[in-house]
Formats: structure tokens, sequence, C-alpha cells
């Protein structure tokens, strides 16, 4: 258990002017201290954790991070007030700085517990599901949405779902730039076909000026992240943070007038070590780690090197580097 003092409100809507967003099977607590090193500004989120793992399953598996990770967000998914109140309650006990309720997540293992992006349609669920977690919640909830889903029109849509999540006493939201088809896409076209409106979630800031709103969805670089940050209050990237990491990381803590930790990736590298070795020497395995560091090179010479010493020469060793 990581419990500590949390950031202070503000400090966390500082750190969301930039946040990696929480994804499935990527962003565990190895990734997220690789991302940390690089940046020590930006917000961290948490793969997203059912309600029903946390109630039900074994929360020190789930909720445990390393308190270097802060400020860091957890994201809960589920549909059922009560429920996720409860973990909500018991995930306070952790320290996290933020409580993220997924409102997007398109796959079929999502829309089959009626949660994710199908709680587009029930924007009323969501506003209860949020004041249960409200009324548990030492920090701010906040929720992570889409502009619709299947034959909702945004336009229509989205503003009236802010509302909702405004009148519930939500404050702060993501909002990532596309439509979910719910039935036709796999989750993986989901981020990918939909088109992106990012002019729609522009005016919902302007809509909506009380309100702190970040945008996501196929942001690949700092340069877009400085151009959206010329209207909205944050940016989430996701797959680039993961795939590009120095090109997303290595120069993030720039967003806010700070010196980035290292010049070079190479330097990047160097300081994992200890923390692997660290990781080896009580019981963990090398690829844990290496597997988020494919991408540190990216764009550069030896970038195919470096990768395959990592997938093929190291990836099977239990220990030493």
């Amino acid at each position: 258990m990581a419990n500590r003092e949390h950031f202070s409100a503000s400090d966390i809507r500082s750190a969301a002017r930039l946040s990696v967003a929480p994804m499935m099977d990527w962003t565990d607590r190895n990734c997220r201290v690789f991302h940390r090193m690089m940046s020590r500004k930006s917000l961290l989120f948490t793969e997203m954790v059912t309600a029903a793992a946390i109630v039900h399953g074994e929360r020190g598996r789930l909720l445990d991070y390393d308190a270097a990770e802060h400020p860091l967000a957890l994201q809960l998914g589920g549909s059922e007030p009560a429920q996720l109140a409860e973990a909500t309650r018991i995930a306070s006990d952790w320290g996290y700085d933020e409580i993220n309720l997924n409102v997007g997540c398109p796959s079929d293992r999502v829309q089959s517990g009626c949660f994710g992006a199908i709680l587009m349609t029930r924007p009323e669920l969501v506003a209860e599901c949020v004041q249960a977690m409200q009324a548990q919640s030492p920090v701010e909830v906040t929720v992570k949405c889409r502009i619709g889903v299947d034959e909702q029109i945004p336009e229509e849509m989205l503003p009236a779902f802010i509302a909702t999540m405004r009148d519930a006493g939500i404050r702060r939201l993501t909002i990532h730039a596309r439509k979910a088809w719910l039935q036709g896409l796999s989750p993986k076209e989901n981020r990918e076909i939909p088109p992106l409106d990012y002019p729609l979630v522009h005016r919902m800031k302007a809509a909506f000026p009380e309100l702190h709103l970040s945008i996501n969805g196929g942001i690949a670089s700092l340069e877009e992240t400085r151009g959206h940050l010329a209207v909205m209050d944050g940016v989430m990237v996701g797959r680039a943070a993961y795939h590009q990491p120095w090109d997303i990381m290595g120069a993030a803590d720039t967003l806010w007038g700070d010196e980035a930790p290292f010049a070079d990736p190479h330097d990047v590298a160097l300081a994992m070590r200890p923390i692997i070795i660290r990781h080896l020497e009580t019981g963990g395995r090398l690829h844990q780690f290496t597997r988020h560091m494919l991408g540190l090179f990216h764009g550069r010479a030896g970038a195919r090197g470096w990768r395959r010493t990592l997938s093929e020469g190291l990836a099977g060793r239990d220990r030493g580097l």
C-alpha cells in the first residue's frame, strides 16, 4: 500500500495539463515508474480496474503502487453506484490523487458488464455513480468519456452529457474526441476508424468555461499538445506516450516551464538500471519492465537493435542486466 498525503486539488489540475491515458495491459505500475522517470509533472493513470474486482478480489495486487508514481489517478470501471462507492472507499486507503470513472472504453468485455462507453447512453445512471463515489472519496472524482456512441449526434449528446455531469458535481472531464461504435468495430478499430472531432471538444470548453476539460484521441506529439493547450485545460496522450515515450515524456515537463530531467534517452535507460535491479532482487522478471521500454529510442539510430536486444536477448531472463 502506498498511502500518503494527497496532492492538492490545484496541484492535480496543474498535473492534468498533460496526462497519460489509462491503457489496459500497458499502463501497469512498472510502465508508470518508467514514465515518471522522464516526467516529474504529468498526471499518470492506472489501467482501468473494475469496481467488482476491488470489492471482491485481491486488493493489494490491484491497487498497490510505488509512491514515486504520484501524482497518480485510479480509473474505475462499473455501473452500480453502491459497488463503485464501496470500491472508492476501499481505494481511499491507498492514497490515490484522483478517482476517475471510465465512460469511454468500447470493448465487448466492458459492454457486457454495462460500463465503459455504453454508459454514454445512460447519463443519469452515470450521475448516480459519480455522486455515490464522491460521497466516499477524499479526492476529486472525474470522468473520462467519448463524444457519443453509435447513432447519437455528438453535437447534441455531448453538451447534454457534460451538463448532467456538472449538475452531479463533476468539475473535471477528459473527452476522447471520437465516437465509439459498440457494434461492428473492435476496440482497436474504435481507436482509429471513427473520425476525430477536435473542434467539437474545443467548443465544449467555450460552452463550459467553469469546468476543467482535457482532450484525448490521436494526439501524437508535444507540438500537437501545445496547440490543444491554447484552448483546453489539459491534454491526455495515449498510444504515442507508450510507443514513443521519449518523444512525449522526455520533454513533457517543459509544458510547465521546467527543464526536462534528462537530456537524452540513454540517460533514462541508465537511470532505470537500479530500479530494475531492485525489481529483480525482489523476485520480479526483467520483461515486466523492458516490455514498456521498447520504444525509448523510437526514430533514432539503433532503435531496431535496442528493441531486438530487449525483446529477444533479455526478455526471457529472470535476473541480471
